[in-house]
């Protein structure tokens, strides 16, 4: 049963996530995301009261998956071996699992920094550019580690019209990303 629920949240999700980029969040309803799933409003209530709870559990999910490269990284030696890894492993989450919050941010801006969720997201970011900049994070060694970060996430919300499949995106923006790195 777990299963068939978890299916039905991440469904959910992706299909909020979807009118959110189409319409905007503002004018998507939990009615709206109800039909296109083609269920009812009450079935939806059961897994998100709100539109902002939808958003806040792909927030979780993401920062949890951050939290983890960065407990990675601090168990870790310092240098640029877990600077390469911290890109790696950062391109992953963000080109699965963060797709739908990079996308969802790029597109409603506004609605984001209403809900309040890129305060943390901002920090977490922050923690593993300084992670990367280690052990000598001059200003200008934290400000390629948050570049090569920054390819890596513009690459998910700046790059969605090129016909590239998400492997291909994914693959080029870690690589980009890395030749930043060898600038540090």
């Amino acid at each position: 049963m777990d299963g068939r629920r978890s299916d039905t949240r991440e469904r959910i999700r992706a299909v909020a996530m979807e009118l959110f980029t189409e319409r905007g969040y503002e004018k998507t309803s939990l009615r709206e995301i109800a039909e296109r799933l083609g269920v009812t409003k009450a079935a939806l209530y059961y897994h998100f009261r709100t539109k902002e709870d939808i958003v806040a559990s792909l927030s979780e999910d993401l920062r949890r998956g951050i939290d983890e490269i960065v407990d990675w990284a601090e168990a870790t030696p310092p240098g640029r071996d877990r600077a390469r890894e911290i890109v790696t492993r950062y391109g992953v989450l963000l080109h699965g699992l963060g797709k739908d919050m990079i996308r969802f941010w790029h597109e409603n801006q506004p609605a984001f920094r209403d809900l309040g969720f890129g305060t943390s997201l901002r920090y977490q970011f922050r923690v593993l550019a300084d992670l990367m900049a280690a052990p000598d994070p001059t200003p200008l060694t934290v400000f390629h580690a948050r570049q090569a970060l920054l390819a890596i996430s513009w690459s998910l919300s700046m790059m969605g019209d090129l016909d590239l499949s998400d492997e291909e995106s994914s693959a080029a923006a870690i690589r980009i990303a890395t030749d930043i790195l060898a600038r540090m």
